[in-house]
């Protein structure tokens, strides 16, 4: 089979931005935290870091024991961003990419042009030099090259930092032998432990394994998928959109009582209805969490007619925050999260008959609201209940969910002004 993907995965993203921002982190060891806490972990590590004992999510205190030297830096999800976006203007001049997968990784699709091995090779060595040059050189990649995506990841990791791996039919299963189970996207523990239950305990096993075999351990057409994949045949991932928002927050030592801990939650319950209407989608039940420091952690959901109304979301939030047992509020939480689930497509969702007029203008409030923070910043409008943490719980980001800051923060194409110049309001915007 041709080589068709190429798999671009940026190393160490966070912290990588972080040294080319800052020349005095450059040879250090570096990780990215969310809060200056010694109770919160680390989300990103650079190699020199990881060299010494330090990995992602291993939690501060022990990452200074293992490296007393560790620089801390608190993350900075705009500025990564901005990189993001910059990197995916690179790449574009390169080649076209066909898919984002997360943050700090694309796919791109080899054409005609490209898929000699010798054309493949040559565009990845021109993406690695090109961000060099146009963005950093702290902006080192792992490129992999591979039949499909599935391998092209696999060979993105098989090199790290700054690697280039191709993995074509010659290839095939001799270079996947010296992995691990959980290398393979689609195997995480639960799944290497069904393998491991029916005699598969090496990449060898499972390269080896008939189609019948994969899919009665997978119980489904899955397994079927992974034998083509594992073969260079190209299979979708099934990929999911929007089944859930969510948002939590490690509180900061002056925030770690009961009142400032509920108004965090407020405050993100607001940012999460405004991110469910920017995807038109509405929510029918909400989750919440505390971890506290000494009680463990206080969970519970509550489902409701769906809704994108930030007030009955709040009303929601309330009947679940004094179902909490009395024992429990008297110890000292530490962090607060909650999920908006069971997500309803707007073109799937059907107004209550008898509550549809107010939902229209309800939904004229939220829009109002929406579009003051987006040109003045979040937080210059909200409901009470997130008074005194409107500058607590910023944006965040994780790898798989890039955030925009236009939304969550502030749109400076907006220029501070809430329609622009010389545009006279139109009926619309008659108050009833």
């Amino acid at each position: 089979m041709p080589l068709r993907t190429i798999a671009v995965d940026f190393n160490s993203f966070f912290a990588s931005c972080e040294q080319q921002e800052q020349p005095a982190l450059r040879g250090r060891p570096v990780a990215v935290v969310p809060v200056n806490a010694s109770t919160t972990c680390c989300i990103s590590v650079n190699y020199v870091a990881k060299s010494r004992g330090v990995r992602a999510e291993m939690g501060v205190g022990e990452a200074q024991q293992c490296c007393p030297e560790l620089a801390l830096v608190e993350a900075r999800p705009e500025v990564y961003v901005q990189y993001h976006r910059r990197l995916l203007e690179v790449i574009e001049s390169c080649i076209h990419i066909t898919d984002v997968k997360s943050i700090d990784e694309v796919a791109c699709e080899l054409t005609a042009t490209f898929s000699p091995r010798e054309k493949a090779l040559g565009v990845a060595l021109k993406i690695k030099a090109e961000v060099a040059h146009r963005v950093g050189p702290c902006l080192g990649s792992s490129i992999g090259i591979a039949p499909n995506w599935f391998l092209a990841k696999l060979a993105s990791d098989m090199k790290k930092p700054n690697g280039l791996v191709v993995i074509d039919d010659d290839d095939l299963p001799q270079k996947l032998l010296g992995c691990k189970l959980r290398d393979f996207l689609g195997i995480g523990s639960r799944m290497e432990a069904r393998l491991n239950q029916q005699g598969i305990h090496t990449a060898k096993q499972l390269c080896t394994a008939t189609k019948a075999e994969l899919r009665g351990i997978w119980g489904g057409v899955e397994g079927e998928r992974m034998h083509a994949r594992l073969r260079g045949e190209t299979v979708p991932l099934d990929v999911l959109q929007h089944q859930t928002v969510s948002h939590s927050h490690v509180l900061p030592p002056a925030l770690r009582t009961e009142p400032k801990a509920l108004a965090v939650l407020h405050r993100l319950l607001q940012k999460a209805a405004l991110r469910l209407r920017h995807i038109n989608h509405y929510a029918g039940g909400l989750s919440v969490f505390v971890r506290y420091r000494d009680a463990g952690t206080w969970e519970d959901e509550l489902h409701f007619n769906a809704t994108q109304d930030t007030l009955k979301l709040t009303h929601a939030l309330t009947q679940l925050w004094t179902r909490r047992s009395a024992g429990i509020r008297r110890s000292k939480p530490i962090q607060v999260g909650l999920v908006l689930n069971h997500l309803l497509a707007s073109g799937c969702y059907t107004p209550d008959l008898f509550e549809e007029k107010h939902e229209v203008t309800r939904g004229r409030l939220h829009e109002a609201m929406d579009l003051l923070n987006q040109t003045y910043g979040n937080g210059s409008v909200y409901y009470g209940g997130a008074f005194g943490a409107t500058e607590n719980a910023p944006m965040r980001i994780s790898f798989t969910c890039i955030p925009r800051p236009e939304l969550e923060e502030i749109d400076p194409a907006r220029d501070r002004r809430v329609r622009p110049l010389n545009v006279q309001p139109s009926a619309d915007w008659e108050y009833n």
